[in-house]
Formats: C-alpha cells, structure tokens, sequence
C-alpha cells in the first residue's frame, strides 16, 4: 500500500509516455504473421510482455495472466498455426471472462478449439490447422476485441474473409485502429454498414512502424490537470490525427477545463483561463469505455455530476468496474447509481480523506483515483497493479511533484 498526496496541486512536467498499447498488440501478431515488419516505441505495459513473451515461446502451454488482449489475439493466431497445438490459460479472473463468441466464430471458419474447464471460457485447448472461409457471423455488442482478434489473421485466409457484425456495434474505433494497421501493410479491407471485408496476402514488404504514445495513459494527466490549481504538463510522441479512439478524451476533458495543444508531435496541457465548471456532465461512452473510471473520478473531484453511458463492456474487464467504482467512491463520500451499462454520480461538496482505495488487481483503479491525492491524502492498495499499461506511472507522478510513500 502506497500514500499519495500533492503539496500545492501545482503540476509542471514534460513526459514521453510508454507507446499505446492496444496498436503494440496488434502489430505484435501482425509481425508474427508477417516477419518483415519492425516495430519501433513499443509499448512497455505488462500485457505488450505477456503477449511477446508468448509468441516467442516454444512451450505448448501458455499462461496470459490477466492479459485480456493477449487471451483474445492468441486465440485466434494460434487456430492458423498449421500442425501447432497449445493450451492458451490466464488468471482465475480470466477464466470468468467469456470468450465463446470469438471461439464460435473461430469454429466457424474450421478452426479446432475445445474448452478445458467450463464451455465458452478459458482455458483452450487449440490445434492450429489451415482455415479458410469466405464469410462468418459474429456478435459486435460483447468485445471489440473479438472482432479484432480474427481481423489480424483474416489475411492469412486464401480467400481472405468478410465478417457480418451482428447487433450494436461497439467501441468501433478499435476496429478502425485494426483495419488502419492493415492497410499500412498492403492489405486490403473495406467497412461498410455492418460487412468487415479484408483480402488475401502472402507476404508484404519491409515496413517499420513507429507507435504513438498511448492516450489512455494520458488521460490520467488530464485529470491532473483538471485537479490542479496551475498546471503545464507537455506529453511527447502524440498526433493530432492519432489512430486511437481514446484521443476523444480531448474534447471531453475541454468540458472539464483542460485545454489541448499540439506542438511537435506533443501535446500541451493547460488549463483553461477563467474556465466556470459545468454542473454536470452526460457522455456516450461506448466508443471510449476505457475512459469512464477516469472522468467519474474527475468528476467527483472537481464536485459535479455526470451521467456516463454505453459501458457494457466494463464488466468482462479486470474486475466488474462498475461495481468496483461505485465501492470505491461511495468509501470516499459519494453518491452514486450504476447499473450494467451506466453510471450516475451526484453532486458531492465534500471529500473524506486518508481513505484506501482497493484496485481490485485492475490497473486503471489504481490510476484513475491517483489524481484526487491533488484534493486529500489517498492511500492506494497493491499500487503496483499499474505495470500492465503503465510501469512508470508512480515515477512519473513523482517527476511532477507528488509525494508517494509506502505503508
């Protein structure tokens, strides 16, 4: 356990972030698929480790922890190792986590895949084999990921694949990241209605991608910000036309009083001058989830209300977040509603300190709770849990002056 505090909630730092996750993972199955391809500025988190570490071990048995991606995305890579098999497990939270409606679709294509312990969850058994199809249904309301996951071997199909997106679609721009990834190989692929459609390619040529930094990780430092009383923070290697759905978090931190500069392929944070804070706050976040412990937290802090929605996904995560969030916050004085999908927080003029926060073993619970150390002291419980995204998140916070001791 960890105590976090800031002396006089005046924040100035200039950062380079760890490279975003979420396109490290991919570009790592990519590469695996097509040797020729460099990665530079990967992304440090310990679920980029977990993944890289698996595909480059010759063990049958692979064990992902609670790297929900890494679950995802070697499913489906390991079903198109021809003559390959592996037992794919994790985490006694992973095997909560569902994932029949990529195994389905996977089976739909003819891929040879058998559940372990309980059906339609972790552990797998896979046999990697030759699949091909020309179409396949699979359900978009549950996990981007799933569609990611057959997206970055779709290529691999002598046929290549269209994919048929069945119900809501949901945080699309996960799927639009996968597609920009392809297409930057020579591959084909369209998006059209609710058809996915990506060609055949044997092999491409020597090509380097260079990852931005994660926006996911920067949106702590907005809620810095945010916090603050004067802030300048300066974050390197961001683009003002980044790939990453989670760059939303500009506008939407606008409306909680950060201002937003690109300067250099960085961003300069700041707080906006004689800024009035709205009295509540209303997001559709189903393009963005990963973003709603961050903004509810700052929410609280900043006292206002805000209604967030779209959050279906939040409870196949680390941890139930929803439930996790109204635990935590309520611990510290608020108010709140949750149900599956939504959360409503209410007004709250006054916050309880030297309060423990448990994480949960969810690193985004560590880290979207850190910034209120900027309104009271806040004890954070098993802080580490960060290393999955963002190892040197604690070091970054003291590089900008928070004071953080162990307990």
């Amino acid at each position: 356990m960890i105590s976090v505090l800031h002396p006089n909630r005046i924040v100035k730092v200039d950062l380079s972030l760890t490279g975003s996750k979420s396109i490290t993972n991919r570009l790592l199955i990519l590469r695996s698929i097509y040797p020729s391809l460099k990665i530079k500025n990967k992304s440090e988190s310990q679920d980029t480790v977990v993944l890289e570490n698996a595909l480059k071990s010759s063990k049958n048995i692979k064990d992902v922890g609670h790297a929900g991606t890494a679950m995802r995305f070697l499913t489906a890579y390991y079903s198109i190792l021809k003559d390959g098999e592996v037992i794919l497990k994790g985490s006694r939270r992973m095997h909560e986590r569902p994932i029949y409606p990529l195994v389905n679709c996977l089976k739909l294509i003819g891929a040879d895949i058998s559940y372990l312990e309980k059906d339609g969850f972790p552990p797998l058994k896979i046999r990697g084999k030759k699949l091909s199809s020309k179409k396949v249904e699979i359900s978009s309301n549950v996990s981007s990921q799933f569609i990611s996951a057959i997206l970055l071997i779709a290529p691999k199909l002598i046929d290549g694949l269209v994919i048929e997106l069945k119900g809501e679609l949901i945080s699309k721009p996960y799927i639009e990241m996968s597609l920009h990834l392809l297409n930057n190989l020579g591959i084909k692929t369209s998006f059209k209605s609710n058809l996915i459609n990506v060609g055949y390619l044997e092999k491409i040529q020597d090509t380097s991608i260079t990852v931005e930094s994660d926006w996911s990780s920067a949106s702590y430092w907005y809620s810095i910000v945010a916090l603050c009383e004067k802030a300048e923070v300066k974050l390197n290697n961001f683009y003002e036309n980044s790939i990453q759905g989670d760059s939303i978090l500009i506008k939407y931190y606008k409306a909680l009083g950060v201002e937003t500069k690109f300067i250099e392929n960085k961003i300069v944070l700041t707080k906006i001058k004689d800024f009035s804070c709205p009295k509540n706050l209303n997001l559709n976040l189903v393009d963005s989830p990963d973003l709603a412990q961050t903004i509810a937290v700052t929410c609280f802090g900043l006292g206002i209300s805000c209604f967030l929605y779209g959050l279906q996904t939040l409870n196949i995560k680390e941890t139930k977040r929803l439930v996790a969030l109204k635990n935590e916050l309520t611990k510290l004085g608020a108010n709140l509603d949750v149900t599956e999908t939504s959360l409503k927080l209410y007004k709250t003029r006054e916050i309880q300190k030297n309060i423990t926060i448990n994480t949960y073993q969810d690193h985004r619970m560590a880290m979207s709770f850190a910034p209120l150390s900027l309104k009271i002291p806040i004890l954070i419980e098993n802080p580490y849990v960060v290393v999955k995204s963002y190892p040197k998140f604690w070091d970054d916070l003291k590089t900008a002056g928070f004071i953080i001791e162990p307990i």
